[in-house]
């Protein structure tokens, strides 16, 4: 049985090795392999024929080249061909980073989990190269200051909590990874127009051409807007949240836009900022993360008309608001508890973590603007489904959350993995890497820890969008709590941290 098994990995891995065919139209750009040696190959122009590939990833972002790279990384998936549609001109050029360029207001805090992938694919090294910060102590806080919690990584035997790195940071990391390894590549600067899928391909609101299926080899034909096609046996959707992969496909989502938008941009501080701060305030939470190097971002949730007025308003007003915000502005300072007092949670204090006897602190305070405001519109979605036949749903195309746990891009990250994982199982039996079984295996493994997480999240924010007294004092108790309780506090760090799944989905 064994050698039966063996076997069939080497034939269905030797049968991923052969030469693609090639069909009918365009254009994409082949993109070197690190031991090829060879100058990029323009095709545009050249061919008439449509390429053929095994995979097309719609969307070169974050997390669409994080699994083209887990691809790579893997055995039974880095002999696979791989296509990337992004018009981002980026992915072509390479993303420049010069240690004199301002900060790029957009972050994201990556955690341990995201981390120990980013090393697994052979990324991470790239990151360390460029600004970056760990932390390993986050304090949040009630603006009525009847509650604080001190997180620390001891807490739960940890070296950090987290690392917040530039997005420009991200992209041209995974950039590198990916341009490093052998994996069959090509780059279309180019966005979806079409999705045409066979009529034997059929599955959720599938898309038919009409044309009979001999026309491409291959079961998904995508038209793309410079003029070019290609066809796949597996497109993947990692186009974001307004996913064109998800229009065309059929996918229906549920959720709804929030009545906040948030405020994000960089800032200068006159010592370096070692931990991450959020505090809770009327209209929304306002978090200062720290990026290195003086540097903090600044994601600020609030109703829509003070995002637009704090766009634009003079930098010095602005920075005096911030500093408001995060200090004694709508309410005291949380009383500190330097002795591990607990009030009705004293008798736990043989149990406390370290982090529940620390003082709380100011954060420190912000003196410059160091980027661009940018504002953003926020909303809660999630798609009924994230696979049909030859088509699958990653990110944000799949789920969009609240930024006020910056876990939005790690359940991205963690679809990239689970989804190469599915892949690399399903060749390993030989099975066709489009099959709808086989995808919602990958469905059924993420969507659950997914809706977990987006719950929490729209709780929190709708926990902490009312201000009402019986509610505050609940609020001050959940913050106690989450102080004092040591098995919660490292349940939370340890969920947080991306490493522990909730009870119910163990």
């Amino acid at each position: 049985m064994n050698r039966l098994i063996t076997r069939k990995i080497v034939d269905n891995v030797y049968r991923l090795k052969a030469p693609q065919r090639s069909l009918s139209t365009d254009a994409g750009v082949k993109l070197p392999s690190s031991n090829s040696g060879q100058e990029h190959e323009q095709m545009q122009g050249f061919s008439n024929k449509i390429q053929e590939h095994d995979i097309a990833i719609v969307g070169g972002g974050m997390v669409g080249l994080a699994f083209a790279c887990s691809l790579a990384s893997m055995p039974l998936t880095k002999h696979l061909n791989v296509a990337i549609v992004d018009s981002n001109p980026a992915l072509l050029s390479g993303v420049c980073i010069k240690k004199e360029d301002p900060p790029d207001p957009r972050v994201s805090t990556v955690t341990p989990a995201t981390i120990s992938f980013f090393k697994d694919i052979g990324a991470w090294k790239y990151v360390e190269e460029h600004r970056h910060a760990y932390f390993d102590k986050m304090q949040v806080w009630d603006y009525t200051g009847l509650g604080y919690t001190r997180y620390n990584a001891r807490d739960a035997n940890k070296d950090v909590l987290g690392c917040v790195v530039e997005n420009k940071v991200l992209l041209s990391s995974l950039l590198s990874c990916i341009q490093s390894t052998d994996i069959q590549k090509t780059i279309y600067p180019s966005r979806l127009m079409t999705l045409h899928r066979n009529s034997s391909s059929m599955g959720v609101g599938s898309t038919s051409s009409g044309s009979l299926s001999y026309e491409w080899g291959h079961p998904v034909k995508l038209d793309l807007t410079d003029g070019g096609s290609l066809c796949a046996k597996l497109v993947v959707g990692a186009d974001g949240s307004k996913s064109r992969v998800r229009e065309l496909a059929g996918f229906t989502t549920t959720g709804w836009n929030y009545s906040q938008n948030a405020v994000i941009c960089t800032v200068e501080h006159s010592v370096e900022n070692q931990c991450a701060w959020q505090r809770f305030l009327p209209a929304g939470p306002i978090a200062l993360l720290p990026i290195g190097d003086n540097f903090s971002n600044i994601v600020w949730t609030m109703n829509p008309k003070e995002a637009t007025d704090r766009k634009v308003m003079p930098e010095g007003e602005f920075l005096q608001d911030v500093n408001y915000a995060i200090d004694y502005g709508f309410g005291p300072h949380p009383k500190s508890s330097t002795s591990g007092n607990g009030g009705i949670f004293s008798w736990l204090k043989p149990g406390v973590t370290l982090s529940a006897t620390e003082c709380f602190e100011v954060p420190p305070k912000v003196i410059k603007l160091a980027s661009e405001r940018m504002v953003f519109p926020l909303s809660l979605r999630h798609a009924n489904d994230y696979a049909s036949k030859h088509v699958v749903l990653i990110g944000d195309a799949a789920h969009t959350v609240h930024p006020l746990a910056g876990q939005g891009v790690n359940m991205g990250f963690g679809d990239a993995f689970a989804l190469s994982k599915v892949i690399a199982e399903g060749i390993a039996v030989g099975n066709d890497i489009g099959e709808v079984s086989l995808l919602k295996k990958f469905e059924a493994e993420r969507k659950p820890e997914n809706i977990a997480m987006m719950a929490i999240l729209d709780g929190i924010q709708k926990a902490y969008s009312v201000d009402f007294g019986p509610l505050n004092i609940l609020r001050a108790a959940a913050f106690h709590g989450a102080n004092y309780i040591s098995p919660l506090k490292r349940t939370i760090i340890s969920y947080a941290s991306g490493e522990q799944r909730l009870p119910i989905f163990s």
